[in-house]
């Protein structure tokens, strides 16, 4: 609303002035109207109350109408099917507005699956709700990329009403995306706009998104650089190789980087077959061994290849060089030149020398096949440096980062491998392992950590030292395992820590189990 517009001849700045600096250093101003010349000024400090009193209400009393404001258009129709009123009452719960049954669920951890699940239906929120998800997103900015979508054209409307929501309109939501032509927004678009609208058009035509690239690559920032250049991995193809190979000449060694870890994705790669190269000349085949010659140096085509001549993890500057080869190689090199599958080539002994020294290697040699296995997405490496779903009495531990390794496999092989951990290891190294794992997890994954967390609760370990995995158990445990969890929490002994996170974590399956059903019955 405009501010109102006062009468002349008001008093109110120099009573004010008055009142900071003091009567005896600012005098009372003259009076101007009769109320004020009747009050008695023998006492300065009691008659500036009484002048701020008549002015005062002159003030409200004398305020002219402002000129009317211009009432905005209406909010643009929004086509969404509405929300299911239960899962409407369900969000009011979620946002706070509204008691509910959320008893001892952890309802911060479960809105931002509840907004996941209801942008994939594609629903309409309820009008009255949009302001309070708004104001929430702000303050958890993982919330916004969903809450601006499902807030739709209203979201949109209201946003340059309140200025606390200046971030939906630099939030993308899809409708803008697609309302907004592609050209106009690659060139005026937010620097978050513009990388989802790359990555998208480089899901649906891979070579519009390079050639989009392409146009404005020179005149890019570096960082910009390397993120754009990330885009590409979607669709990622021999087409690429041209743009891929001048931008490993980048000025930015981020970029060259990023852009030799992409060529060493294609097996066709004229990049690829330079690391082959270099690959074959530091590990040979010799009778029943690998025989070792690390890289005595990093020439300028190996810099120019992403190979940094200075290692960022403090290793040996050898032990540097050979690990980046051999993960930039094409894994079926390995293969097809020995004949030998990965499992019999990892079975072997490495050695650097004619007297059989060099075991050394075997770890580093390990470690870059794992990073070949992950750039490259090749399960069968990946199985094999995996080994065997782990087994009581069996210290399985594969190289590398294992959750990397299991990104590889489809998810119900990485469910069951993640589970065979867990019953041998129990949850202390678990954590990254169970996030690499598809949500829900299986019920026999589910099973697998319930039982630990009872394991952990019996041997007298404390809940948070596990925080990390409860965390996910609640949002990723299978809903049918609640029943066993609610009888957890019922066995453990009452009013200790154990037995509320039990409750909490039975709470939260079940206010889960019933917001997603809501949210299916349309």
């Amino acid at each position: 609303m405009t501010a109102p517009t006062l009468a002349p001849a008001d008093d109110w700045a120099d009573l004010h002035g008055a009142a900071l600096l003091g009567t005896d250093r600012r005098p009372l101003p003259q009076a101007r109207t009769p109320l004020a010349a009747a009050v008695d000024r023998t006492e300065p400090a009691g008659a500036l109350l009484d002048l701020a009193a008549v002015a005062a209400v002159r003030r409200r009393a004398g305020a002219l109408p402002a000129p009317a404001v211009e009432t905005p258009a209406a909010a643009p129709d929004d086509p969404r099917p509405a929300l299911p009123e239960a899962a409407a009452r369900r969000l009011a719960v979620l946002l706070g507005t509204r008691s509910g049954h959320g008893g001892s669920a952890n309802l911060a951890e479960l809105l931002p699956q509840w907004l996941t699940a209801a942008r994939a239906h594609g629903y309409r929120l309820p009008p009255a709700l949009v302001p309070t998800l708004l104001d929430t997103a702000r303050a958890r900015s993982e919330l916004r990329s969903d809450a601006v979508t499902l807030a739709g054209p209203l979201g949109r409307w209201l946003a340059p009403q309140n200025p606390d929501w200046k971030y939906v309109t630099r939030t993308a939501g899809e409708q803008d995306l697609l309302d907004q032509p592609g050209e106009l927004l690659w060139q005026e678009g937010l620097f978050a706009e513009r990388v989802t609208h790359l990555t998208r058009l480089r899901r649906t035509d891979p070579a519009a998104g390079l050639a989009l690239l392409a146009s404005t690559w020179s005149t890019e920032r570096a960082e910009d650089r390397v993120l754009f250049l990330d885009s590409l991995q979607d669709g990622l193809s021999a087409a690429d190789e041209e743009f891929l190979e001048a931008a490993l000449s980048d000025r930015s060694k981020n970029v060259r980087a990023t852009a030799a870890e992409l060529l060493s994705t294609l097996p066709g790669s004229a990049l690829a077959a330079r690391m082959a190269e270099r690959a074959a000349r530091a590990v040979r085949l010799d009778g029943d061994r690998l025989h070792v010659t690390a890289p005595a140096a990093c020439d300028a085509a190996m810099q120019r290849d992403g190979i940094p001549l200075k290692s960022p993890t403090g290793r040996g500057e050898r032990a540097w060089w050979f690990g980046e080869v051999v993960a930039g190689a094409p894994l079926d090199r390995w293969t097809a030149g020995t004949g030998l599958t990965p499992e019999q080539l990892l079975a072997l002994p490495t050695v650097d020398s004619p007297d059989g020294g060099g075991a050394e290697w075997a770890e580093d040699l390990r470690e870059a096949w794992a990073r070949a296995a992950v750039r490259q997405q090749d399960a069968t490496w990946a199985r094999a440096l995996l080994g065997t779903p782990p087994r009581p009495g069996r210290d399985t531990r594969a190289p590398g980062a294992p959750a990397k390794l299991l990104s590889v496999l489809p998810p119900a092989e990485r469910a069951s491998w993640t589970a065979a951990f867990v019953q041998t290891h129990g949850l202390g190294d678990a954590f990254q392992l169970l996030g690499a794992c598809a949500t829900p997890w299986t019920p026999p994954l589910s099973t697998a950590v319930v039982a630990a967390l009872k394991r952990a609760a019996e041997l007298g370990s404390y809940p948070w030292s596990h925080s990390g995995v409860l965390g996910m158990t609640e949002r990723a445990l299978a809903p049918e395992t609640a029943p066993a969890v609610e009888a957890l929490a019922a066995d453990t002994s009452p009013d200790t820590a154990w037995s509320d996170t039990f409750t909490r974590l039975a709470g939260t399956l079940r206010f889960r189990q019933a917001m997603l059903a809501e949210l299916e019955n349309s």
